[in-house]
């Protein structure tokens, strides 16, 4: 708990506070790609503190709020009408399909599973050798190399009752569709530290260089989102187009080799599609050639649907930074946790989600 108090710090905080405020000479906008760091500016009642020249617009980090509707339905049709033993991560359940969530196909009688790892999915395909198991493989690139691994270990134990739903999706492309947008105000941003925990930060020089904009690797303590906040506004303020890294007690510039190698050999990069943002090309995560027989769609022949989405839900723009929660007519009304019109009031990382529960009466809304 010695690591977590340092960086919790009521003291550092106001220090870092204070040094902001003198640092700051004009208005910024900053974005904090995960939906981890939106949390946790919310809940700590950071945005209510920063100068008032500092706008933080929350980004896509959240890898159930981009997860598509056609996914969804997928996994759904996997366990009602395929009869697999669906495994999949809490927060996924009660994301809306097309016509229901996984929560409301687990009532009609699918058998759905949550799991905290790829690798418990796998022991439940060894311990059912009569029945189909699927892992709804959905997250950024933080737990690829755990999927990945999951199925590396169940080509050389030969399990082949064992498949990953693939919905890997990737920061930097989303970052570049950001910034390419015509609507695009983005100042600076604060790169998401788990994913560079894996990946590394290398990718983000091109994208720094290209659109001239300082990019901060970050992690998710008040101290550290206040560094990182910090450390953005002083490359703002002196014109500076760079890419520092403040989580360096985790996060290396080449990221952790041993999972990236892990990563690319189960894993080839592909066009994906971002729930309310659409394809974004060469943003994902698909099975290799060699391990094409772990791939759920293609086992089970899979059809892809319309990927139609809730008409009054802005949950597209709140991603893309257009919009913040409390400006969905929805939000807090016909929109709550216990009926969500759109994943980010699901997710645990979801922005309407943090402003739901810890906004409360804050400037915020």
């Amino acid at each position: 708990m010695r690591y977590l108090a340092e960086y919790r710090d009521r003291v550092a905080v106001e220090d870092l506070l204070s040094e902001i405020e003198k640092t700051v000479t004009q208005p910024w906008n900053i974005m904090e790609i995960c939906g981890g760091q939106t949390h946790s500016l919310v809940k700590n009642g950071i945005l209510d503190m920063l100068p008032k020249e500092i706008t933080m617009i929350h980004g896509p980090g959240c890898p159930v709020c981009v997860t598509p509707v056609d996914m969804v339905d997928k996994a759904i049709a996997l366990a009602l009408d395929k009869g697999a033993i669906l495994c999949s991560f809490g927060d996924m359940l009660r994301v809306p399909g097309s016509e229901m969530s996984l929560l409301t196909a687990k009532a009609h009688g699918a058998d759905i599973r949550i799991v905290y790892s790829p690798l418990e999915a796998l022991s439940i395909a060894r311990q059912n050798p009569e029945c189909q198991v699927v892992f709804f493989a959905v997250g950024f690139e933080t737990t690829a190399p755990p999927n990945a691994l999951s199925v590396v270990l169940a080509k050389k134990q030969g399990v082949s009752n064992y498949s990953l739903l693939v919905s890997h999706v990737l920061v930097p492309p989303a970052m570049e569709v950001i910034l390419s947008d015509e609507e695009n105000r983005i100042d600076g941003f604060l790169a998401a530290g788990h994913v560079c925990t894996v990946m590394g930060y290398e990718e983000y020089y091109p994208l720094s260089e290209k659109y001239g904009i300082p990019i901060v690797v970050t992690g998710f303590e008040p101290v550290d989102l206040l560094q990182g906040i910090l450390m953005a506004v002083k490359l703002l303020e002196e014109s500076k187009v760079e890419v520092e890294n403040q989580y360096a007690r985790v996060v290396r510039r080449k990221g952790n080799i041993h999972a990236i190698q892990t990563i690319r050999e189960v894993f080839e990069i592909a066009d994906r599609t971002w729930r309310g943002i659409g394809k974004i090309p060469m943003s994902g995560y698909e099975l290799r050639l060699a391990y094409q027989e772990y791939d759920a769609s293609k086992k089970f022949e899979l059809i892809s649907g319309k990927n139609k989405e809730c008409e009054s839900c802005i949950a597209g723009q709140v991603l893309k930074g257009l919009k913040k929660p409390v400006e969905c007519p929805e939000f807090g009304k016909a929109c709550t946790p216990e009926n969500p019109l759109g994943a980010p009031m699901v997710s645990s990382e979801g922005a309407c989600a943090a402003y739901y529960q810890y906004a409360g009466d804050s400037e915020l809304i």
